[in-house]
């Protein structure tokens, strides 16, 4: 298929004729080229019994080709002084490759191997699944770390994919096989997912024919897609606590299930979310709970729109001791967001701090290929950069309001305490 030129980042989008699609963007400012090749291998895709194999599989990956082994591979990468990682989130497992514009056909020969030929050694797989049983440990010893996990697993319940631990649990790891692990790539390493990303040093015609190279010959029959399940929608507010008593502070998780990411509505909650706990020192949280009250040693917000319905979490971290106050002054602005949404002058700064924050998300050739990337996935247009802006500018008071309205209420709120607290005194 042919090549289509866009707007804004002017990007450009290749499909190929097995259905990997590649996005190249010429970046002349630094003799680089950064390049993320990703695949639809998530950790929605781990069955129950073998959670944390997505994850697995991401710190095992570059380990080990049918070609070359790791030191090899060590090598290849030293010499040149290229940066490579791999990780996977819910949906995508992506290999990130940062290299000299020089030496862009050779590392993506490499992670093209990377990616179709793992080998997955033994060894590799025993060295790194230690090193995520030890992050599991710390995990389950971290009071902030358990308070959201916990809080993901109430929102999501069910063993929704998204109220799971990506990373999985101590049992789940460790029965994890190298079977498994080539299942798991058999199954979902296939070209039909395949989005290839190259920024940089590079112009399309080199990038797109380099890409069709090394993918294009690349044949698999993987599986079929999931389909998410929606979160429960109707909910009334759950507590927990999770006594963690040879702890300094108490972490606080509380937070709702929102909108999924293709929802007219969510340049409205960004904005809100901005406002609510983002803006400044943590917006009107920060300014109430921190600075006013001088009761958190950190407080925020966070919305994360996704395939499904996403979540907005409110985190804090306090003194044991404060723990209620903070959970009462959080209600408070939450309800104060759901009854008067924003003010003219917040809504104004709002969208003065998000649009001017666009250039900035986009200074390096890293930061462009996840935009890319992300605006792909979600079918946002690789000229979404040039739209931003005046999607945020046309929110208006009234869609904040209706928007906080719709997913702010108190009695459907789900909160987390873990550390060293206990309802009705210390």
């Amino acid at each position: 298929m042919s090549t289509v030129v866009h707007r804004g980042l002017a990007a450009a989008r290749h499909v190929l004729p097995n259905g990997g699609i590649v996005i190249s963007k010429e970046a002349r400012t630094v003799p680089a080229v950064t390049f993320q090749v990703s695949v639809r291998a998530g950790s929605i895709y781990d069955a129950n019994e073998l959670l944390g194999l997505s994850h697995l599989a991401s710190r095992v990956l570059d380990r080990g080709t049918a070609r070359r082994g790791s030191e090899e591979i060590a090598e290849a990468l030293d010499e040149r002084g290229v940066s490579l990682s791999v990780s996977a989130n819910r949906h995508v497992l992506t290999v990130s490759c940062t290299c000299l514009s020089e030496d862009f056909e050779a590392m993506l020969d490499l992670v093209g191997e990377i990616v179709m030929e793992p080998s997955f050694p033994e060894e590799e797989i025993d060295t790194r699944r230690g090193e995520v049983l030890n992050a599991i440990r710390q995990d389950e010893d971290s009071p902030a770390a358990t308070a959201v996990q916990t809080l993901f697993a109430m929102l999501y319940p069910n063993a929704h994919p998204y109220g799971r631990s990506a990373k999985g649990r101590v049992d789940t790891v460790g029965r994890i096989t190298r079977g498994d692990l080539s299942a798991f790539h058999r199954a979902r390493f296939v070209p039909s997912t395949l989005m290839v990303v190259i920024v940089g040093d590079v112009d399309r015609e080199r990038a797109t024919r380099s890409a069709e190279r090394v993918f294009g010959p690349w044949q698999a029959p993987g599986s079929d897609e999931i389909v998410l399940p929606h979160p429960p929608a109707e909910r009334r507010r759950e507590e927990r606590v999770i006594p963690m008593m040879n702890k300094a502070q108490a972490d606080i998780a509380y937070g709702f299930t929102t909108i999924a990411r293709d929802d007219p509505s969510y340049y409205a909650l960004t904005l809100m979310n901005n406002a609510l706990g983002q803006y400044g020192i943590g917006g009107r949280l920060g300014d109430s709970i921190r600075e006013r009250q001088g009761m958190a040693y950190y407080v925020f917000s966070s919305f994360d729109a996704n395939v499904v319905e996403g979540p907005l979490l409110i985190r804090a971290g306090v003194n044991p001791a404060n723990v209620e106050r903070t959970i009462a002054s959080i209600d408070e602005e939450v309800r104060r967001m759901a009854a008067e949404g924003l003010s003219e002058t917040e809504l104004a700064d709002c969208k003065e701090y998000l649009i001017g924050s666009i250039p900035r998300l986009l200074e390096t050739n890293a930061a462009i290929a996840i935009f890319l990337q992300t605006a792909e996935f979600f079918g946002l247009g690789l000229d979404h950069d040039m739209r931003l802006p005046a999607l945020l500018e046309a929110v208006t008071l009234e869609d904040v309001k209706r928007a906080a309205l719709r997913t702010l209420d108190t009695t459907r709120a789900s909160v987390v305490v873990a550390g060293p607290y206990q309802p009705g005194g210390q």
